[in-house]
């Protein structure tokens, strides 16, 4: 068994070996803009309360905007959406340009096309390392069951086997 190293591209490498899927979670900014990045760290907390997480580099200019927001979209890309994930992972003058997105909870934008949403108060946020932990409590969700999920492994995009045939 390899031994942790300070070495954090290959602890980054490592955890890369987990497939997960990909979002992009949304919010207003104090100014009444949107904003938005794309994440694969998204999961479920509780379900009674209905609580799910996810987290941000404090490294990340939106930091601040998002822990001010009162609600937060979480968008689970389809495997139809692997540009948007992209559009969101770079930082372009306007990441919303052209793309279209109804207003949830608090305003946090929600994209058409993805596996679900999920429109949540947020809750707390908690220090975890170099991130932000934020928990939100889930207040409103929708599902299209029939679309096949972007995933993530590795570095690259992936599509579960059975969605490729």
């Amino acid at each position: 068994m390899t031994q942790p190293t300070p070495d954090s591209r290959s602890l980054r490498n490592a955890l890369g070996r987990f497939a997960t899927g990909v979002a992009i979670v949304t919010a207003i900014d104090p100014d009444g803009q949107p904003i938005g990045l794309t994440i694969n760290s998204f999961s479920a907390v509780s379900l009674d309360p209905a609580l799910v997480l996810w987290c941000l580099d404090n490294d990340s200019h939106n930091l601040a905007a998002f822990q001010k927001a009162s609600h937060h979209a979480i968008n689970i890309l389809s495997a139809e959406q692997e540009n948007i994930s992209n559009r969101f992972a770079t930082w372009p003058a306007d990441r919303f340009a052209g793309l279209p997105w109804q207003a949830g909870c608090g305003g946090a934008p929600v994209f058409p096309g993805c596996c679900a949403s999920f429109e949540v108060a947020n809750e707390t946020a908690h220090a975890g390392g170099d991130h932000t932990i934020f928990i939100g409590r889930v207040e409103r969700f929708a599902e299209t069951p029939d679309l096949a999920p972007l995933l993530f492994h590795a570095g690259r995009y992936g599509r579960l086997a059975a969605d490729q045939e």
